[in-house]
Order: structure tokens, then C-alpha cells, then sequence
């Protein structure tokens, strides 16, 4: 089969089958519904939403909901949650589930944002492990009691900072308090998204997990090599693109053909503009032409990148507020 190759396969997370083991990974302000609606048609083969708070769901604020909107070729998919408190992430995963119904449920344990970590969620979880038990076993027992057989899984980091490298205790207590899959971002609190993710931990968990459960990786995961790499250095058995994906949503089969036959495929820049195009135009009609034009310009600048005169493009891009401004900045693309 092609999708059992010694890195691209099939992956299971708790009752789900994929395909496949390449992912979107939860990208706050970018992995809506329209950029995942693109990354599934260039081959991810599963995708996360931004994170959604806990405490705003089971308050009932509105505008949690864009934030799950399901595209709608999106068969599969999983909604990301964060909160401090488990009694309450476990009600908003039920609301989750009556909403939406996702295919997985995940909880952020990794945000390093200081308005998240203060309320408990996110890294803060992370290095209090006890806290992150009671998160994912009440969530689990919730749904469980519900009848909602929905997979669990958690994303973390490697820990508070070099001197408090809490990941495998986070790892051990998702594991006994029943997670489906554990995935590791390898860098700090402190390192936010700066300097190298350490692949040598995701190999150690690897280890850890011993097959009870899958790991992905997360972090430094930006080309088909280094895709390539990380399977080899580590023994994963997926991984998430982020940052990687932005501006490409085709870097997924990209990916694949390089893990199966060793193609080193460059999607053409006029495809990825008219994919930003198409981004754009479903945020229109979600959202209206002002509010969509002002998100879609830190994703234009992305998807400007490594064309001609693209620093040119990127002063342009920031100041865009109609349709019709970016089509005039990329008109050369746009057939």
C-alpha cells in the first residue's frame, strides 16, 4: 500500500484512521476554516483549529464558534482547546462536542503566550502535571459519560525553560490519565518560538510512550527534508506543520512525494497566489471584505515569499483593504 512507506502511513489516534501522517498544525490566527479547506486539498491529511477557550465556550461567548467552523470538505478534524480549570475544559469539551462533533478533541498544554499562561492553560499546564491529569482524565470521563466516543490528545512543550524541563512528567501523566496522542513541541516557555527545536526529547518520548500511543512532532518542521529528517532522527509517527505551512498549504503533498519516491516538487508561485486568493475570497463571505482583506495581509506576506520584488510586494501587502488591492499587487500571478 502506499501509505504504509517507512515514513508517509497510516496513523491511528484512538478510534480514527488516517490515510496518512502529515498535519495542520492549531495555529492561532491562521488555521481557520478557509486556510484548512486549502491544506486538505494539497494533501494534509488531518487538520487542527486555532485554539478556543474553555472558560469562553461554557460562557457562551459567540465568538468561539467561528473559531469551529468545520469547511466543508473537511471530513476529519480536530478542535483544540485551552483552560487552567479541568471541571470547566471538560464542559467545553462537551459543548464542543454537541456543536461540531470534531473527530478529536486536543488540549493545549504548550501555548507560551503570557495571557494564556496566566490562567493556568497552556505551558503553565506543562510543568504542573498533576493539574494536566485531572485536565485530560475529567475531559476523557466527560465524554466517556456523555457517549461521545471522541479521542483526547494533548500538545506540549519540552518545559518552563532549560532549567525545568517538565515534559516527561507531562507526557507520563496525559499518558495515565487516558490521552489518545501526545504531541511535543520541543522548545522552552522561555524560547517562545526562537531558537532550535530540540528533536533529540521527541526521540525520548518516543521511547516513553513505547507504542501505547502516537507521538507527533511539532516545531522546526518546515520542508519535505526536514520532514524527512525529523522521522529518521526520531521515530515519530507524524508530524505537524505550522509555520511551515503558512503561505504553501500544497507543502503537505509536497511532503509526500518526497517520502515516497524522493521527488523534490516547488509548487509554481501562481498556484499558492491563486490558493491565497481562494483563501481570501471565503473569508469574504464569512467574515465581509474589510475584516477578511485586514487578516488575509500577514498571510499575503507569507505567500509572497521567495517571489520577484517580494519586499515591494510586502509594502503594499500591509496596507491592502479590497479585494481588488491584492489583486493588483499579484496580478502577474493571477491568470
Amino acid at each position: 500500500m502506499e501509505n504504509e512507506n517507512q515514513f508517509y502511513h497510516s496513523v491511528a489516534i484512538g478510534n480514527l484512521k488516517l490515510d496518512g501522517n502529515l498535519f495542520l498544525a492549531p495555529v492561532a490566527g491562521y488555521s481557520d476554516c478557509a486556510f484548512r479547506h486549502l491544506c486538505k486539498r494539497g494533501g494534509a491529511n488531518f487538520s487542527y483549529t486555532e485554539m478556543v477557550s474553555a472558560e469562553a465556550l461554557v460562557r457562551g461567548s459567540g465568538k468561539t464558534q467561528e473559531l469551529m467552523v468545520r469547511a466543508p470538505d473537511e471530513d476529519k478534524y480536530a478542535v483544540q482547546i485551552f483552560g487552567g480549570e479541568p471541571q470547566t475544559v471538560a464542559k467545553a469539551a462537551l459543548i464542543v462536542a454537541e456543536r461540531v462533533n470534531p473527530e478529536v478533541i486536543d488540549i493545549n498544554a504548550g501555548c507560551p503566550v503570557p495571557k494564556i499562561i496566566k490562567t493556568g492553560a497552556g505551558s503553565a499546564l506543562t510543568r504542573d502535571p498533576e493539574r494536566l491529569f485531572e485536565v485530560v482524565s475529567q475531559t476523557k470521563k466527560a465524554l466517556t459519560e456523555a457517549g461521545r466516543d471522541i479521542p483526547v490528545t494533548v500538545k506540549i512543550r519540552s518545559g518552563w525553560d532549560s532549567s525545568s524541563l517538565t515534559w516527561k512528567e507531562a507526557a507520563d501523566a496525559s499518558l495515565k490519565a487516558g490521552a489518545d496522542a501526545i504531541t511535543l513541541h520541543p522548545r522552552t516557555r522561555a524560547q517562545g518560538y526562537e531558537g532550535k527545536a530540540d528533536w533529540s526529547l521527541l526521540a525520548e518520548l518516543v521511547k516513553l510512550v513505547c507504542g501505547k500511543i502516537p507521538v507527533f512532532a511539532s516545531g522546526d518542521i518546515f520542508s519535505p527534508e526536514n520532514v524527512k529528517a525529523c522521522f529518521e532522527q526520531t521515530g515519530v509517527d507524524g508530524v505537524m506543520f505550522a509555520r511551515g505551512a503558512m503561505g504553501n498549504p500544497f507543502i503537505f503533498d509536497e511532503t509526500k512525494r518526497f517520502l515516497l519516491s524522493g521527488e523534490h516538487y516547488s509548487t509554481p508561485p501562481n498556484i499558492r497566489i491563486s490558493a491565497g486568493m481562494e483563501e481570501l475570497d471565503i473569508l469574504i463571505k464569512l467574515k465581509g471584505e474589510v475584516t477578511a482583506c485586514r487578516e488575509m495581509r500577514k498571510r499575503f506576506c507569507a505567500y509572497s515569499k521567495g517571489l520577484e520584488k517580494a519586499s515591494q510586494m510586502r509594502a503594499s501587502i500591509v496596507s491592502a483593504n479590497t479585494r481588488a488591492d491584492f489583486a493588483a499587487i499579484f496580478s502577474e500571478y493571477i491568470s
